[in-house]
């Protein structure tokens, strides 16, 4: 197995070329090591150590898990804004052992690095007094701390939470596209390998999402466009990545989560604000914008409802990011005075296009982003494709379409698409999928 993955780098190397080649030549002569596959890291993977809290998994007594990370690991706009791979290890070890009663608690918070980790690990891990804690750090190490500090405060951290009772899996983080300055790709590889060196040297498992994203990224670009959120964060599908590697590492067994159960109720935050007659704001892309009050009333007879216009027709899918950037969560985040929307429709038109396939990923997925809010979730993001109003494509438009459903899964934001021969007018379409998202029957 080793040794297929090994020959399938070194295909790819042959055959890539440009800037590319020279990242993996850079890459393979970074770290001896590291581009050895060490054997003793891949029997772990292939048998990993088995772990007390396995055991009360299979038998269905309590398991408390707490994910400890930075960003990665917290729920944050590039998962959609409502779960992460934490939650995503639940599902899986559910599926492994049906009866287990497992309770997941995500630690992630933005920007950390594990000296951050220790100074909150009390609050934040040891008092939930958990059976076990998968441990994600390094990507921002990589950016502020050296090697020898990372090693340390990666062993007080394993030490801290046995000490704790507590069992410890080791995640590295995920490979990276080149290009930031501050977390150059050979450094990124160098950390995880110091991760994977205090695995064995303290017998603690360590699941290899670092290996897992890296072998995506150099045998299909396509999917590797199809993990990540921007060049260092993953989407969703990435998510489901961390997760499935986690809980083959723990258990043996490999899950895959390729059919995640959809989130209900699709749009939370807008549906609690309209049971509390609350007032909704709305911002729009057209002709949603007309639809969207006139939809609520029916449901809400009593709604307040204030609709922004997002004007994006005759722009460039280019300009459209752009203008998400500037409506969206940063324009809140920079005045916090401001009366925050609760619902994004984000309906590009067929019409906006770009030149290539990656371009297209990058500029969809940044529209999506800017729509959800940063941090904790603060408003709902709903996309609706184009053949929605514009039932009648050409190629290149119902190829744009099928594209930009790619980003939305991996986002993990409610949708709305028109299947094919669906002859439904716009408008009952969308009052139907709005009455569905909040959990009611349509209204006549």
């Amino acid at each position: 197995m080793q040794l297929e993955f090994f020959m399938a780098q070194r295909r790819e190397l042959t055959y890539c070329s440009g800037v590319k080649r020279f990242l993996l030549v850079a890459w393979f002569g970074a770290s001896a090591a590291f581009a050895a596959l060490n054997l003793t890291a891949a029997a772990a993977a292939a048998a990993p150590t088995r772990l007390h809290a396995v055991e009360l998994l299979e038998t269905g007594q309590p398991v408390r898990i707490v994910a400890f990370g930075d960003s990665i690991t917290g729920v944050y706009y590039h998962t959609g804004g409502r779960r992460a791979w934490c939650d995503l290890v639940g599902v899986a070890l559910h599926r492994v052992y049906p009866s287990a009663n497992i309770e997941m608690i995500n630690a992630g918070i933005s920007g950390n690095t594990t000296t951050d980790a220790l100074k909150r690990i009390d609050a934040d891990v040891l008092a939930h007094h958990p059976q076990l804690v998968i441990v994600m750090f390094g990507m921002n190490d990589v950016a502020r701390s050296t090697a020898e500090d990372f090693r340390s405060n990666l062993k007080q951290i394993v030490e801290r939470i046995r000490a704790n009772g507590g069992e410890v899996l080791l995640m590295t983080p995920n490979w990276i596209s080149p290009g930031d300055a501050n977390r150059p790709v050979i450094k990124v590889a160098d950390f995880a390998q110091i991760m994977r060196e205090i695995g064995r040297e303290m017998n603690a498992p360590v699941a290899d999402a670092s290996r897992a994203f890296q072998a995506v990224e150099l045998t299909d670009h396509r999917a590797w466009l199809g993990l990540m959120s921007d060049t260092i964060h993953p989407n969703l599908r990435g998510h489901r990545l961390f997760a499935e590697e986690a809980v083959r590492t723990l258990t043996g067994k490999r899950v895959v989560l390729d059919d995640l159960p959809v989130l209900e109720p699709g749009l939370p935050w807008i549906l609690a604000r309209l049971k509390a007659k609350e007032p909704v704001r709305v911002v729009a892309m057209k002709p949603y914008d007309t639809l969207i009050a006139p939809a609520l009333r029916a449901l809400f007879p009593d709604a307040q409802v204030e609709v922004t216009t997002w004007d994006a027709a005759g722009k460039s899918l280019v300009d459209i990011e752009q203008q998400a950037k500037a409506i969206g969560w940063s324009h809140y985040r920079e005045d916090p005075k401001l009366p925050k929307p609760d619902l994004f429709i984000v309906a590009v038109p067929a019409t906006a296009l770009t030149t290539n396939d990656d371009q297209y990923f990058h500029a969809y997925t940044w529209i999506m982003n800017w729509s959800l809010s940063l941090d904790e979730p603060g408003w709902n993001c709903w996309v609706i494709l184009p053949s929605v109003a514009q039932p009648d494509q050409d190629a290149g438009q119902r190829s744009a379409e099928a594209l930009a459903l790619e980003v939305i899964h991996g986002q993990d934001v409610p949708f709305l698409r028109r299947t094919a021969g669906d002859a439904i007018p716009t408008t009952e379409l969308f009052n139907r999928e709005l009455a569905r998202l909040l959990g009611l029957p349509p209204k006549p």
